[in-house]
């Protein structure tokens, strides 16, 4: 599927790079629990580390951690 955007996103995405919209695009689905990371990351074209870079730098946050992963998470801590 080919998208066509807006003009208007041209001026915005411009500066970001030639793949602004495939991050942005990937970006939305992870950050809407529709795709995982790793499958956010490939979509965007970039490695693990660049992706959460980027996520960082124009969401300011990461990961998103759902509180049942965290709470999951501390269970098994206390079992150790």
């Amino acid at each position: 599927m080919q998208i066509q955007l807006q003009p208007e996103f041209d001026d915005i995405l411009q500066p970001l790079g030639s793949h602004a919209a495939e991050f942005f695009l990937a970006a939305s689905l992870y950050h809407a629990r529709k795709i995982s990371f790793a499958r956010a990351a490939h979509m965007a074209g970039l490695y693990f580390d660049s992706f959460k870079t980027l996520l960082t730098e124009h969401f300011k946050q990461g990961y998103i951690m759902s509180d049942e992963c965290v709470l999951e998470d501390m269970c098994t801590v206390e079992k150790l």
